[in-house]
């Protein structure tokens, strides 16, 4: 074959390639829908087509054995907002190892007249993407705006690893600060804040519940915890944010599900019933009941129009119950669990936003600890979106609802 001809012919594969990439990425975001209430949609469109086309492009690239396409879309969005930033004046930053799992410390170095406060940042990622680098400004911004110490945690990540390892090595790094706050970081280990955005928000909630099951009087309390659009049940992906939702960037409803399961043990073949709620028995469902009746939620978060898909069946399944029961204990799914638990919370800020499947699960959060009598402090992103944080301080990607989120976070913690 000529040389000329083997160009000829690699030139129009690569160019078939980039024509079936691009169709696949125009497909995907064209079903995806993106509401009037919600500010700089354009913006919103970019990032997610952006995203769309790592995704698309890894799967591709999987099938064809060149990588995997977890690996593949971590490196890329490393590579896009993954860069670690300069350090903002006011700060010191250390990297370092806390109980064996990677951290970053963001210390003021402004002197203080009395020990600092602290604050435990476990990033958000689906239990999947996400890492130190990504949350890097966030952590910068809380640290230095809030006068606070912030331990960021680089937990371990599905599907290298399943629950309850992600929760495992918060535990680890939260219980090693505690014991070094004082003397190495001149944090009072009394004063420490655990928080997250989404998946980290429900690591921050499952964590609270685990060490305060384990209390002894060798381990503090955290002073409060702060969830950020946190992801905190399995068992009903038909509340009215799921359904309203549910093709609005940057997380769809059946996306939700996936995260889910793949941070639980990986079974995705189940996804379908998850979604459909047979996985859930009948006299547990009508325990949960109580916490999940969409009636609990205020008026206005049912009056947007929604409708339940066709498919749903509400008849369980048994064995997709076996393989997922794990996945509604209170370690998974924090919203789930009883009274006589929840009561023991810390006081909690919940930022939920509208256009955010994960937004019910906030607000039912938020009112079941207010009936048990805990302390609560809830802001409602009128504009915002699911991962709207995650762009807080960039230049061309910021978004006024990030800004809003990223105040009522600094504000709640500078008055704990």
């Amino acid at each position: 074959m000529e040389i000329g001809t083997a160009i000829l012919i690699i030139g129009f594969a690569a160019l078939a390639f980039i024509l079936l990439l691009i169709g696949l990425v125009y497909s995907e975001v064209m079903n995806s829908e993106i509401p009037p209430g919600i500010a700089n949609s354009g913006k919103l469109h970019t990032v997610h087509g952006f995203l769309v086309g790592i995704a698309v492009l890894g799967q591709i690239l999987a099938r064809l054995g060149l990588c995997s396409s977890v690996g593949f879309t971590r490196w890329c969005r490393e590579r896009a907002v993954g860069k670690p930033q300069p350090i903002s004046p006011g700060l010191r930053i250390k990297d370092m190892m806390f109980g064996g799992v990677p951290v970053r410390v963001y210390e003021p170095t402004a002197p203080s007249d009395q020990k600092r406060r602290g604050m435990m940042y476990f990033h958000g990622g689906g239990w999947m993407m996400g890492s130190i680098n990504m949350y890097d400004d966030v952590c910068q911004h809380i640290a230095n705006e809030s006068n606070i110490t912030v331990v960021s945690v680089g937990y371990r990540l599905a599907p290298e690893h399943r629950f309850p390892a992600h929760l495992d090595d918060c535990e680890a790094a939260t219980l090693h600060f505690f014991s070094v706050a004082e003397a190495e970081f001149g944090v009072d280990p009394h004063r420490v804040v655990l928080g997250g955005d989404s998946a980290g928000g429900n690591l921050s909630a499952a964590l609270s519940q685990r060490l305060a099951k384990k209390r002894t009087g060798d381990v503090p309390s955290p002073l409060a915890l702060v969830l950020i659009y946190p992801a905190l049940q399995m068992a009903d992906f038909t509340l009215p944010s799921y359904l309203q939702n549910q093709s609005v960037p940057l997380l769809y409803r059946d996306k939700a599900a996936y995260y889910f399961l793949q941070y639980l043990n990986g079974d995705v073949s189940v996804c379908q019933e998850v979604l459909a709620g047979r996985h859930v028995p009948a006299e547990l469902k009508a325990h949960y009941s109580k916490w999940l009746d969409p009636a609990n939620l205020p008026p206005e978060f049912r009056e947007r129009s929604y409708q339940k898909p066709e498919q749903v069946v509400t008849t369980p399944d048994t064995e997709v119950y076996q393989i997922i029961k794990d996945g509604l204990q209170p370690e998974f799914s924090p919203l789930l669990a009883e009274d006589e638990d929840l009561r023991l919370t810390p006081s909690t800020f919940i930022l939920t936003c509208e256009y955010d499947v994960l937004r019910d699960d906030g607000i039912l959060f938020q009112k079941r600890l207010k009936d048990l009598g805990v302390d609560v402090t809830w802001h409602h992103v009128s504009d915002g979106f699911h991962g709207a944080l995650s762009f807080f301080n960039n230049s061309i990607l910021n978004f006024s609802a990030g800004d809003k989120a990223m105040g009522n976070i600094v504000n709640y913690i500078k008055s704990v």
